[in-house]
């Protein structure tokens, strides 16, 4: 007969609205000390909790930053299926106009790559949490409007998605320029005349 296994006590279950407050301290303290400087200890004290509690969830900054990247990417990647190539592109762009606008990603991504430029095994958990699963859901966005017969069977995939990801990017974190209310539309328009030829 075995013995029944005890739940854990209230310190060992990982509660979710612990792990939100980690999160937003890990954005908090990227934003304002940068990769660089920042600490486990710096984000339990800002959380509120102890420092075994951040651990418990992550064994180092890198491994806590990389899992907290990938998860806010993943999130802004959605892409439903609204039944339309333009609709869906659409509404990606408008998840991640709404992720790259942010205040806290405008000093949080540039800072992050830059590390990653130095640090690799950053860029391997960023590029594989991150970028790989946005790529992904991307191109499946791709495929369901080749399969509708809204793109060409023959679409370089790898060049349509960085044309999706690269104009957004460029606008909002590198030259600064705010979108205007068209812009998203006339862009949308713009990818899809490209990929169709």
């Amino acid at each position: 007969m075995t013995a029944e296994r005890r739940r854990p006590a209230g310190a060992a279950v990982m509660q979710p609205q612990v792990t939100e407050a980690i999160t937003e301290a890990v954005l908090a303290e990227l934003a304002e000390v940068g990769y660089g400087r920042l600490s486990m200890e710096a984000v339990a004290r800002r959380a509120g909790v102890s420092k075994p509690t951040v651990y418990r969830r992550w064994r180092s900054k890198e491994e806590m930053v990389a899992a907290l990247a990938s998860t806010l990417a993943v999130a802004a990647a959605e892409t439903p299926d609204t039944g339309t190539l333009r609709g869906d592109v659409r509404a990606y762009l408008e998840s991640a106009a709404g992720m790259l606008s942010h205040p806290l990603a405008a000093r949080v991504i540039p800072d992050l790559l830059a590390e990653a430029s130095r640090n690799p095994t950053l860029a391997q958990s960023l590029l594989v949490g991150a970028r790989d699963t946005r790529r992904e859901r991307a191109a499946d966005m791709l495929r369901r409007a080749i399969a509708r017969g809204e793109l060409p069977v023959d679409l370089n995939i790898d060049l349509a998605l960085d044309m999706l990801a690269g104009p957004l990017y460029w606008r909002l974190m590198i030259v600064g320029i705010p979108i205007e209310p068209d812009y998203l539309g006339r862009l949308t328009d713009l990818l899809i005349a490209g990929w169709r030829g």
